[in-house]
């Protein structure tokens, strides 16, 4: 089995600590892995002043459902960006990227499949319903 899970990721604009924290206080849920942007690598583009403090990516466990949580990078406009997208976690590559040229082919990419500083191959796509897609399949054992 080559798709693992889907799972839905939500982004907010400078909001998702706050979102977290209502989460947890009324749905009792339980938020892991959460990073900054001020933790990623130096070459990356997000990680600025403006940002550091922004949630770059969190888990969210909501009984036995889960979802990813992010701050969109405050790059001066986030106009017409979806927020909400699904992941597709992989645990094979190659199907993987089969996958993703095959949504691709009548869809857009907007981020090719590349090596990730967090161990993943990663892409985005749009298909061709506007549906914003993420696929990642871990590299490395965590």
């Amino acid at each position: 089995m080559s798709i693992k899970n889907l799972t839905p990721y939500v982004f907010f604009d400078g909001t998702a600590e706050k979102a977290l924290q209502l989460y947890e206080r009324t749905l009792g849920a339980k938020t892991e892995g959460l990073q900054r942007y001020g933790e990623a690598p130096e070459t990356s583009k997000a990680r600025t002043p403006q940002n550091k403090d922004r949630v770059m990516h969190a888990c969210v466990l909501i009984g036995e459902a889960r979802m990813m949580v992010s701050d969109v990078p405050n790059e001066g406009g986030s106009a017409g960006r979806s927020n909400i997208e699904l992941c597709l976690d992989f645990d094979d590559a190659e199907d993987m990227a089969r996958k993703f040229e095959a949504l691709a082919a009548t869809g857009e990419v907007t981020m090719a499949l590349h090596d990730t500083f967090w161990g993943a191959k990663f892409g985005t796509l749009v298909d061709q319903f506007g549906i914003h897609w993420m696929f990642n399949c871990a590299t490395q054992a965590k």
